[in-house]
């Protein structure tokens, strides 16, 4: 199976980026990929921690804007960018994404009630259930706050950092929340992103896992998008292969990439 195209790519435009847009280029046309889309961090008023995910989006684009250039008939490079949804943000982000001609844009949730679960803090004097709860609660309510993005990252993020990460986790547990939130992206035509990062964390699977995969084809999903969330170099393409495989297995028989916020359905 050939590589498949990369569009969840953090690089040190992010403030957690290890490596260089050039290095993450270089490396993606070593596994043969067609098409690279870069999509640095942009998290307004992260206060949880003391990293400044914000980038100077005109400095972003000029230099991408040359590296598409410079690797013009090696790999297609796609200029993105995650932002970090809060519902007061919906102006601010809306400014950006039409002030600079992005090809895709992801929504994500990083911050519940200004609190990261990836920091431990997020969990501590309160049963793992509830911390999960507030998590998807919150994705509800930035979808219906703002949903001019093209697809939402990660959506159970927070099982990577839980105490027990995903070993009393399933979709059942959380049902009806969760159908919540895909009716919403079917209805507002937002893709599902599968985010392999799952994998690195041991969870054995991608965040979301079959279960959600299955609900969101079954719900009349289709728009599937596929990212490793590498932020250094050795991450891209992370565990492709084996998504490629179980997205096959729960039905979907292509997934899509974006150039200029317009989906291309891609065969698997």
């Amino acid at each position: 199976m050939s590589v498949l195209s990369d569009f969840h790519v953090h690089t040190t435009f992010s403030g957690d980026g290890e490596d260089a847009p050039e290095t993450m280029i270089r490396r993606a046309i070593e596994l043969g990929m067609k098409q690279l889309c870069l999509t640095d961090h942009m998290d307004y008023d992260y206060i949880d921690g003391d990293v400044c995910f914000e980038f100077d989006p005109k400095e972003y684009f000029h230099h991408l804007e040359h590296l598409r250039t410079k690797y013009q008939g090696q790999i297609d490079l796609q200029i993105g960018v995650e932002l970090g949804l809060r519902p007061y943000l919906a102006t601010r982000q809306h400014s950006l994404i039409f002030s600079y001609p992005f090809d895709f844009v992801i929504g994500s949730v990083h911050l519940v009630n200004s609190r990261d679960p990836y920091y431990s803090s997020y969990f501590e004097n309160r049963d793992e259930f509830s911390a999960y709860m507030e998590y998807f609660e919150c994705c509800l309510h930035n979808l219906e706050a703002y949903s001019n993005f093209d697809a939402f990252g990660h959506l159970d993020y927070v099982i990577r950092y839980g105490p027990n990460r995903n070993r009393y986790y399933s979709y059942d547990l959380f049902r009806g929340i969760i159908d919540e939130i895909l009716r919403l992206l079917v209805k507002k035509e937002i893709a599902l992103e599968v985010n392999t990062t799952g994998y690195r964390y041991g969870l054995e699977s991608p965040n979301p896992g079959r279960d959600i995969l299955l609900r969101y084809r079954e719900l009349g999903g289709k728009l599937i998008t596929i990212g490793s969330d590498a932020h250094r170099e050795e991450h891209l393409a992370w565990k492709f292969d084996e998504v490629a495989e179980l997205i096959k297995s729960c039905g979907f028989s292509s997934y899509y990439i974006f150039h200029r916020r317009v989906p291309t359905e891609i065969p698997l």
